[in-house]
């Protein structure tokens, strides 16, 4: 038990409630994403701790304000790892006015856990309960009481890096001064609309390239796709009553606290209408000023997804088929 120990928390005023350490436990079933979140935390502004034993937990918090917020890595490799004792840390913090925990559950299909322990052959660190399913099984168990004690809960069952990234860069962006950051997305509606998606606009009224031969291979980025979507008479009105209908909610996006915006766009096979418009209006927003990513989710699937999102090129430069 860890009871003592944290009973150790300081209470002594040095921290006034205003000022509380935040503090991001971060658990769930092993296989679920909890490595890769600590390291999208650390990119969002934490110092991140993955595995620290339960037990270090308050001389790791015992002091003076720390000058970033604190994410913890947990799960059932930890020394002094139990749900009870989990259960208690969160109690203890709760209490103390001079931290602001909170708990990250991330979540998975026990299908999906059990393939992806197949394709990287690594042992479940309950394997001595069984096979992977069994080992699953009584994870799931072991951590029912922490899930239900979750502040934030994502199921990554069907989540990319990227769309893990933006589910966490919304509860948790740290970084100081960072802003609102926008992410411009294409997709498919074959496919289903993306998770996480704020804003959504439907391109398959456009011209569609897909029924011209040499253009039919190429997609969105492509110049000469672009000419053809752009060509269409309605593309003009759509896109500067878009473009102006963004720039006018940014600012109170910024102002209601939002960290991160995902504005889609969509078309059929999301290949050409869509990649076209999210391509142009992430340069339009970032030619005002604002900080954009572009992903284009079909593409990725093909051609496989970059190592971090790519920021928009030419952020100087007026979109081109419409004034900035």
């Amino acid at each position: 038990m860890i009871g003592a120990e944290m009973a150790e928390l300081r209470t002594d005023g040095v921290r006034a409630p205003e000022r509380a350490q935040r503090v991001v436990l971060v658990t769930g079933p092993s296989g679920a994403g909890r490595s890769s979140a600590i390291h999208v935390l650390e990119d969002l502004g934490f110092e991140a701790i993955d595995n620290l034993p339960l037990s270090l937990v308050p001389r790791l918090l015992d002091g003076r304000l720390q000058p970033l917020p604190l994410a913890l890595g947990l799960d059932v490799r930890n020394r002094d790892f139990s749900a009870s004792n989990v259960i208690e840390l969160i109690d203890r913090l709760t209490r103390n006015p001079a931290y602001a925990p909170e708990v990250l559950y991330l979540d998975c299909a026990t299908e999906v856990l059990i393939r992806r322990y197949n394709e990287t052959r690594r042992r479940h660190p309950l394997a001595d309960q069984g096979g992977p399913a069994d080992a699953i099984a009584a994870e799931r168990d072991l951590l029912t009481s922490i899930r239900f004690r979750a502040d934030v809960l994502v199921d990554t069952t069907e989540l990319s890096p990227h769309d893990l990234r933006a589910e966490l860069a919304r509860a948790f962006d740290a970084r100081p001064g960072g802003g609102l950051s926008v992410s411009v997305q294409s997709f498919s509606y074959k496919r289903g609309v993306p998770r996480g998606i704020d804003m959504m606009f439907d391109c398959r009224f456009l011209a569609n390239p897909h029924w011209v031969p040499d253009l039919r291979p190429l997609d969105g980025r492509d110049p000469a796709v672009q000419a053809h979507v752009i060509a269409d008479p309605r593309y003009d009105e759509f896109f500067q009553r878009t473009r102006d209908l963004i720039l006018f909610l940014l600012p109170a996006q910024v102002d209601e606290g939002k960290a991160h915006l995902a504005i889609g766009f969509g078309c059929t096979g999301g290949q050409h209408r869509s990649v076209t418009l999210a391509e142009t209006m992430a340069d339009a927003l970032a030619a005002r000023g604002w900080p954009v990513s572009k992903r284009h989710r079909e593409l990725e699937r093909r051609e496989g997804p970059p190592a971090q999102p790519s920021p928009s090129s030419q952020p100087d430069r007026p979109a081109s088929g419409g004034p900035a």
